[in-house]
């Protein structure tokens, strides 16, 4: 006779949450390591009371935390998720209608960024026997359809139970893309309330430990040998690394790939730290926001190893960044969606980490044309002198951007992990900091959300404590994103988290208010009246330096970034900037249509300018496979 135990669909989901492990090699860890929740009375007695339960029953099988809002519980997931390199995450968990909503941003966040979050989205009565509740939606065509059912184009996984017996194949579904490489991102599982609370007989078996072991598919051997091929007639080859290196733990295996064949490595704004700052090999980010060595080695390549990237506009600066006419990219992902981008000849759809050893061993005497590796050189020489000048401060009243980069980055240690994702910020990052570590650099640029932040940083952080790991975390943002959302300050000050949070104030969206200019708007609507942040951060329960203006105020930013690496809780230290002074020029473009008929002066004369760098876009990357063996050969 089968086991069973008599408990509610939400207690059973809980329960058997609490017993899913992630298995990578000899790394074994809990796929949701906890519950992020705000409740309200569709999830109050369903999911709320299975926590309780739960934790009255088995302390510690899943914590419960509470937030402040449903949109930063997903943003805290995603944190978590990349921490532990997608083999762990946290869910969320919301009540109808608002509550519901509000984590509809979050969800897109997380599946653009194809990083793992588990939403727990409670939905309106399934029975309907008190249509219309409280937040619910009505539409006469359809009264089935609710704010729940918005998430099906912004999930990787979408389930909804409807009835009791449902929750075994769903629960099992989502599980399956939450632990997969290639198919993750939000997961989402609609309970309507009065499901939740509704009893089944669960077979203990459903209960039990269960393992899902990471998909490392190792490459086919017919594409390991055309890729080799490639790369060895290639005279100026790069490899672009994304997200997926640092996800598969290849770090390793790209720099001992990049040492034996002299291949300079570019990075994304995911791929940041997946090779050490300093590296002489190492060209930093490429596309828009890039370096200037990144985009010259670029622009003259003949064939692009890209690794675990899903090269997004600003990495190939809106299909601009690659010259050669008959470039070839060889495109190692494990989602054959991204292998197979830019008309890619030569996708290897496989893990990075064993797609890299395998493309080793295939050229294992292959060198870059000594040419070549002098180009590399200086390029990147001399943009490390362009750094080392902009990060220096001036001295002025009010610090530039890059002044203030350089502060923090003077505080930090070289594991610490420095966390941004709109605005100004990411760019600049991409340009002038030097990540040392692979965890080291969290820049949220797949949905690049105003409001990630925070909530990323402190999720971040969960990931790093709940790992053993007591690694400082630096959130830098400007005052237009954390007005959007800054609530998470509470929860860590609750928590008594320590969290890093340098605030750069210039009263207005500098970003926005740079590109304004670039389209001939001169910065129509992007200014704002100031606010004192000071006393906000402060009525959160923070720790707050304010560093006033002055010839000496960077030196003061980064004491009051080391004094916070010693303080228990949340610091924010607040300084304000000068946005008019931007980060050095890595001459990349980025694709913003400008208006093609204006009576302004400035808009014709920027899209004069536009028009100009129209013509450097290719409509298509690609080539074929026998490209790369033409052209001369330098060397």
């Amino acid at each position: 006779m089968m086991t069973t135990r008599r408990l509610t669909v939400a207690q059973a989901l809980v329960t058997f949450l609490g017993h899913q492990w992630t298995v990578d090699g000899d790394i074994r860890e809990r796929t949701v390591a906890g519950v992020l929740g705000i409740f309200g009375h569709g999830n109050l007695s369903g999911i709320g009371q299975a926590l309780l339960e739960g934790e009255t029953i088995d302390p510690g099988r899943m914590p419960y935390h509470q937030a402040r809002n449903e949109q930063a519980m997903v943003h805290q997931a995603v944190g978590y998720a990349r921490m532990h390199r997608r083999r762990a995450t946290l869910a969320a968990t919301a009540s109808v209608g608002p509550g519901a909503a509000n984590m509809l941003t979050g969800a897109a966040l997380a599946t653009a960024n194809r990083l793992p979050a588990l939403l727990l989205v409670a939905d309106t009565f399934a029975t309907r026997v008190a249509d219309p509740v409280l937040q619910q939606l009505e539409h006469p065509h359809d009264p089935g359809l609710q704010v729940a059912d918005a998430f099906r184009p912004l999930s990787r996984f979408f389930g909804r139970i409807d009835r009791p017996q449902q929750l075994y194949s769903v629960a099992l579904a989502a599980l399956r893309v939450l632990t997969d490489p290639a198919e993750t991102g939000a997961v989402t599982l609609v309970l309507p309330e009065d499901t939740a609370t509704e009893a089944l007989d669960v077979p203990v078996e459903f209960l039990a430990d269960r393992d899902w072991h990471l998909r490392r598919p190792p490459p086919e051997r017919g594409a390991i040998a055309r890729a080799a091929a490639t790369l060895r007639a290639a005279r100026r080859p790069m490899i672009v690394a994304g997200g997926g290196v640092i996800y598969s733990g290849a770090t390793d295996a790209l720099r001992a790939f990049a040492e034996a064949t002299g291949i300079p490595v570019a990075t994304t704004q995911a791929g940041g730290g997946s090779l050490p700052a300093g590296h002489p090999l190492h060209l930093g980010g490429l596309g828009a926001t890039g370096s200037a060595a990144a985009n010259a080695i670029a622009a003259t390549a003949d064939v692009v190893v890209g690794i675990g990237t899903r090269y997004s506009d600003f990495t190939t600066a809106s299909r601009s960044a690659f010259g050669d006419p008959g470039v070839v990219f060889v495109n190692l992902n494990v989602a054959p969606f991204d292998a197979a981008k830019h008309g890619s000849p030569l996708p290897l759809v496989a893990d990075a980490r064993e797609g890299l050893a395998a493309l080793h061993e295939a050229v294992a005497d292959l060198h870059v044309p000594a040419g070549h590796t002098a180009a590399i050189t200086a390029a990147i020489d001399d943009w490390a002198r362009v750094v080392d000048r902009a990060l220096v401060p001036r001295g002025a009243e009010l610090p530039g951007q890059p002044e203030i980069i350089g502060a923090v980055l003077a505080a930090v240690e070289p594991a610490d992990v420095v966390v941004a994702a709109a605005g100004s910020l990411p760019g600049d990052l991409q340009k002038l900091w030097r990540p040392r570590d692979p965890l080291g650099y969290h820049v949220e640029y797949g949905f690049s959300c105003m409001g990630y932040e925070i909530a990323g940083g402190l999720g971040a952080k969960r990931g790093l404590l709940d790992a053993g790991d007591d690694r400082d975390v630096i959130v830098l943002v400007g005052d237009g994103s954390y007005l959007m959302l800054s609530s998470e300050l509470a929860t860590a000050a609750a928590e008594g988290i320590r969290l890093i949070v340098v605030l750069i104030q210039n009263d207005g969206f500098a970003s926005i208010g740079a590109l304004s200019e670039s389209i001939g708007s001169g910065r129509y609507g992007t200014r704002y009246p100031g606010v004192d942040l000071v006393a906000h951060a402060r009525g959160y329960g923070c720790a707050v330096v304010d560093v006033p203006p002055g010839p000496d105020v960077c030196d003061e930013v980064r004491a009051a970034v080391v004094a916070a690496k010693r303080r228990e809780g949340p610091t924010v230290v607040h300084v304000r900037s000068d946005p008019l002074i931007p980060a050095p020029d890595g001459h990349g473009w980025w694709d913003v249509p400008v208006a093609e008929v204006s009576a302004l002066p400035d808009t014709r004369a920027a899209r004069a300018v536009y028009d100009e760098q129209r013509r450097r876009q290719r409509p298509l990357l690609g080539g074929t496979e026998g490209d790369a063996t033409e052209g001369d050969a330098d060397g």
